[in-house]
């Protein structure tokens, strides 16, 4: 069953329209009669996707650290959060 609120309800009842997409029924927000957004439950990481994700951060993070860093002083002004002035 499709489920079809304006925008206006839709504010008013996010929660149970969470509620509803979360049960599997299929929630269609319209403006003005138009259907514009579908309300879908993300799908939660598998563990082992997790731990994939994770190795290939740490194989990336490992070549980030392997570029040589330029030497000498710099011609540009850091604040102190590392940015560039």
């Amino acid at each position: 069953m499709t489920i079809h609120v304006n925008i206006g309800k839709a504010k008013a009842n996010l929660s149970k329209l969470i509620s509803a997409s979360l049960r599997g029924e299929e929630v269609v927000i319209d403006n003005d009669g138009k259907p514009q957004v579908r309300l879908i439950p993300v799908a939660e990481a598998k563990t082992e996707d997790r731990e994939a994700r994770r190795r290939k951060i740490d194989e990336i993070l490992e070549q980030v650290h392997k570029i040589p860093l330029k030497d000498g002083p710099s011609d540009l002004e850091w604040d102190e959060n590392g940015l560039p002035i």
